[in-house]
């Protein structure tokens, strides 16, 4: 599944092939098992008004699968945002399966949880994600949350990926 940050939603699955002159949208992969917050989120996306594409996938094996693909194919999110308690894989298992992989293996996490758990926030950064954010109480707050993660991961992160495509 993914949207487009203004409302340009794709259905087939098929992605654009990108030349060399012209550089792939910015995306996010938002990993949720909740239907409703994947919906949620992808409406404060909107309300930004960036141009970020938004991949969301609800499990983490799915989402696994997802980046290796996109890594195949030279256009890996930005930034993966991921909620820590996922039914199957847990948070902590996807970030053991993710560094793993050399191909997605820099990728940059962020954690979005409903926990502020001492516990949860240590063992989030133990295996290794890059930030870890409580998801805020009020939509006009997750929009605000989103625009700041945007700004970040998006715009101003240099990701080692990015830093080997200028030697090229």
């Amino acid at each position: 599944m993914h949207f487009h940050g203004k409302n340009h939603v794709g259905t087939n699955g098929i992605f654009p092939a990108y030349g060399c002159s012209m550089p792939p949208t910015p995306s996010l992969l938002l990993i949720d098992d909740s239907s409703g917050e994947r919906e949620l989120f992808r409406e404060a996306l909107l309300r930004t008004e960036l141009e970020v594409m938004l991949f969301a996938e609800q499990d983490a094996e799915a989402a696994l699968r997802f980046l290796l693909h996109r890594a195949s194919l030279g256009v890996p999110p930005s930034v993966v945002l991921l909620d820590w308690h996922l039914r199957r894989w847990g948070g902590q298992e996807f970030l053991r399966q993710l560094r793993a992989h050399p191909s997605i293996a820099t990728t940059p996490v962020v954690v979005l949880s409903t926990s502020d758990s001492v516990v949860d926030v240590s063992a989030a950064y133990a295996n290794g994600a890059n930030a870890y954010v409580v998801k805020p109480n009020t939509f006009d707050e997750l929009v605000r949350c989103i625009h700041t993660m945007c700004r970040f991961w998006v715009s101003c992160n240099v990701s080692p990926r990015l830093v080997e495509e200028s030697r090229c």
